[in-house]
């Protein structure tokens, strides 16, 4: 690889090589008059595990073969190659196209996709045998990125913003975050929270002034974009991150999603897990302290609470005592909560608790 290039040319490079690269493979096996085959990771329950030293889930080493001299897998296989040469061509030309896009494309090549679930398992397979993103492959999703509010200057497509003077509802983090430079920071941390409504009422309050960080309203389960952004801030510009959930098993899970990762994208989690990260949400201990209004727990959520209960990402002292003492006094609260107290008081009080900050 070139020296001197910058972050996003650097993947584009690696991106565009690898993709070469399983092209090449294939006319080599043709030209040496071989049975051209694929060799691709298992996405497998069996093969995902989870890593202590690394704290997030990632591919163990088994893989599978797709060959042109299997039947059942010649379809399959055609529709991998026709993907990255699409993906090729999109990398090449700097262009971007949705998962959806993809699936409409198909329909010229003859090997179509019957389903976009098809689709997308597909192009996980391509990012998981090139040991890339789709992200990088110019595969973008379909949904909204989640917004980031705070002194943060960036150059995203070679426009200069800074997420402080964006609007109320600041920058909107971009699906191809990692061709987006982080130009000038003057945050010292990272404050992400839940839902919007909790974003906007870090905003009114002035919370990114007063706890000197950088506010990123996840939107419910984070994005891959969303989980990238927050990982490059924290490795890139060394700032600390802390996730603000609501205090049930759903919101315990979108704070572990962003700290360990996921089992589905254990191929990918060490571009999107933060394992440094830390949960200053609602845990029963707070419930209990703060005499917050509540709502009782359904048989769903004490179902998922005995499985976080066996869950490699739970094990610590921290969620084993605050996953028992919910399924204890069988009650769960929101962020929102904390305003029986008032609309400022989770920003007067319950986060300079959390963060440790004396205003």
């Amino acid at each position: 690889m070139k020296k001197g290039l910058s972050h996003k040319e650097k993947r584009k490079e690696y991106t565009f090589n690898k993709l070469k690269e399983l092209g090449q493979g294939i006319v080599a096996d043709v030209e040496q008059k071989k049975v051209p085959s694929l060799k691709i990771p298992s996405r497998g329950t069996g093969n995902i595990v989870y890593d202590d030293a690394k704290k997030y889930y990632v591919l163990g080493d088994r893989y599978g073969r797709r060959s042109l001299g299997n039947v059942k897998q010649i379809r399959k296989m055609g529709q991998m190659v026709f993907t990255a040469n699409f993906c090729k061509d999109l990398v090449q030309r700097e262009k971007t196209a949705t998962i959806r896009e993809m699936y409409y494309v198909s329909e010229g090549w003859g090997v179509e996709f019957n389903t976009q679930q098809e689709s997308n398992t597909v192009g996980e397979d391509l990012e998981v045998a090139l040991g890339t993103t789709r992200e990088d492959l110019g595969l973008m999703p379909e949904e909204d990125g989640a917004s980031v509010y705070g002194d943060l200057t960036l150059l995203d497509d070679d426009v200069e913003l800074n997420a402080k003077k964006s609007g109320k509802s600041g920058y909107t983090i971009s699906p191809t975050i990692d061709q987006v430079e982080f130009l000038d920071c003057g945050v010292e941390r990272v404050l992400a929270v839940e839902t919007m409504g909790m974003f906007h009422r870090l905003v009114q309050e002035n919370a990114y002034d007063r706890f000197n960080t950088l506010v990123v309203g996840l939107k419910g389960q984070a994005a891959r974009a969303t989980r990238r952004f927050i990982k490059r801030l924290n490795t890139e510009l060394n700032l600390p991150v802390y996730i603000c959930n609501d205090g049930d098993p759903w919101g315990f899970h979108i704070a572990q999603v962003i700290i360990s990762g996921s089992a589905k994208l254990a191929h990918v989690n060490y571009d999107l897990a933060t394992p440094n990260a830390q949960f200053i949400g609602v845990t029963a201990s707070d419930i209990i302290n703060y005499d917050l209004p509540t709502d009782p727990l359904k048989d769903i959520d004490v179902l998922r609470l005995k499985e976080l209960s066996k869950d490699p990402r739970y094990q610590t002292d921290f969620w084993q005592t605050e996953i028992k003492k919910m399924l204890k006094i069988g009650k769960k609260a929101e962020q929102q909560s904390f305003s029986k107290y008032g609309l400022e008081y989770i920003v007067d009080t319950y986060f300079p608790h959390k963060l440790g900050i004396e205003e």
